[in-house]
């Protein structure tokens, strides 16, 4: 695939679940203060841990669901454009937990609850980063995503795509080879990394229609492969990311020498920034920031059809009228619409 996110370089958990019932849904599971669990909670995975994300007991999800509702509602309230993904994150996090939840579904699941909290403070951290204005600290991928929010520069399916795009070809790799790719016993952890896939592509539709009916009705118009931003396509897209994610985690874990790791990580930084660009140009509300997008991918060593499959669907997304029109200035109409909607 090499449509609106160009190579599919990289992966994650990233796509929704259906709409939550309600702001009291939150108030069910036992309350575990986020912050509280941060100072003594690392990398290592054990279950025997008093701290509940370090032992991937159940509650740290419920944590985690909580700290995300936390932060998403300030978006929701102002329809900052950041919210199309924080959103996302949320209801794919509440889907992962009602799979962690089921029997059999997870061969480890309490090592996956962990993995969910460390993924999920990579995000966290980010955000937090650029918002204190520490950019040098913030991953150039997931300041492309912010910034296009903040600026209001794409449209919905552009800020949800540079959110997933981030997460999945930045962060994923990472939290893959810190937490360990193998079970104790030695056999590897990816059937529970696969089993992921099943959720994803149950929860995709009810996903976008609550975008789309929310915040941004153009977000399941979004051009992928010459048709529309359709489950299938959006499915096979994550599920291409994500096994890539694995293969770099490895990568990470069997480089050499540190030269060597060194080298995975600038290509993951470097291929995740690529991605970005290749969403900004294709998904821009205007042409001044589409080719500032499209003059940063030379630098990245995109290829020449790369560049020309961003230019084409951006080129038809115009057609398909995602833009605005002459007329009307996009992001005003769609934050109209999220006012009245949202």
């Amino acid at each position: 695939m090499a449509v609106v996110v160009g190579a599919l370089v990289a992966g994650t958990t990233l796509i929704a679940s259906p709409a939550s019932s309600g702001a009291e849904e939150y108030e069910t599971p036992m309350f575990v203060p986020w912050a509280e669990l941060l100072p003594s909670f690392n990398s290592g995975y054990d279950p025997s841990s008093s701290n509940i994300c370090k032992a991937g007991k159940d509650q740290c999800v419920d944590s985690v669901i909580r700290e995300m509702a936390r932060r998403v509602q300030p978006l929701d309230d102002a329809c900052d454009h950041n919210v199309m993904f924080a959103l996302m994150y949320l209801r794919t996090t509440e889907e992962y937990q009602r799979s962690a939840l089921t029997p059999g579904f997870f061969t480890d699941p309490g090592f996956i609850n962990h993995q969910d909290a460390g993924f999920a403070q990579q995000y966290f951290d980010a955000w937090d980063r650029y918002r204190r204005g520490d950019l040098a600290a913030v991953p150039d991928s997931w300041e492309i995503a912010f910034r296009n929010a903040d600026q209001q520069k794409v449209s919905g399916s552009g800020n949800m795509l540079l959110g997933m795009s981030a997460h999945v070809n930045r962060d994923l790799p990472h939290i893959l080879a810190t937490i360990g790719l193998a079970k104790p016993d030695g056999s590897s952890r990816k059937p529970d990394h696969d089993k992921v896939n099943e959720f994803l592509n149950l929860v995709i539709q009810p996903l976008f229609a609550e975008a789309a009916a929310r915040f941004d009705p153009s977000v399941d118009d979004a051009q992928v492969q010459g048709t529309t931003m359709d489950e299938t396509a959006t499915a096979q897209m994550l599920f291409a990311w994500r096994e890539q994610a694995w293969r770099n985690a490895e990568a990470l874990v069997n480089a050499p020498t540190p030269e060597a790791r060194a080298h995975v990580e600038a290509e993951i930084e470097r291929v995740a920034a690529l991605e970005s660009n290749l969403i900004v140009a294709a998904t821009s509300y205007s042409s001044l920031n589409a080719k500032a997008a499209l003059d940063q991918l030379a630098a990245l060593g995109a290829t020449p059809a790369e560049i020309t499959q961003a230019q084409l669907d951006r080129t038809v997304n115009q057609l398909r009228g995602l833009f605005g029109s002459l007329f009307s200035n996009p992001a005003t109409a769609r934050n109209a619409y999220c006012a009245s909607h949202g």
